[in-house]
């Protein structure tokens, strides 16, 4: 992707916050803010990211000091990939939450650490599938 060569707008930011989904904040009496329209995004890890959109949300854009701290500290994207959300609404990777592994049974899991001796980050970076191989496979040849 080409990058830029217009400076973002403050309505360019609000664009990558809705389009990715981020939530308006609101203060503590329920009103909105002022000076400022204030977004949360809450991360697949746990973290949540914030920034701020200063009044009025319009075509003014930001200067390149500043755009600098917005993408790296606030929003924690590439300019490619606010451009990619903003233009073709193409989200960053980071919103997609992974498919959630198969859990491995308990009782897998305790015959492979305790009596095969197969270390335990080894065992939880197996799949179910493969840790029920290797609990067919221990079976079979401690007989």
């Amino acid at each position: 992707m080409v990058e830029r060569k217009r400076p973002a707008t403050r309505s360019d930011h609000q664009c990558f916050c809705l389009t990715e989904g981020w939530i308006e904040r609101r203060r503590a009496t329920g009103k909105r803010g002022t000076h400022h329209v204030n977004y949360e995004f809450a991360l697949p890890d746990g973290r949540i990211l914030y920034t701020r959109i200063s009044h009025p949300v319009d075509r003014s854009d930001y200067g390149p000091s500043i755009w600098g701290h917005i993408l790296k500290d606030q929003l924690e994207v590439t300019a490619e990939e606010f451009w990619g959300c903003v233009e073709d609404k193409l989200l960053p990777s980071r919103s997609q939450v992974p498919e959630p592994r198969e859990a491995i049974p308990m009782g897998v899991l305790r015959v492979l650490i305790q009596e095969a001796r197969i270390p335990e980050a080894e065992v939880r970076a197996m799949t179910k599938v493969e840790a029920i191989q290797r609990l067919a496979d221990f079976y079979t040849h401690s007989q």
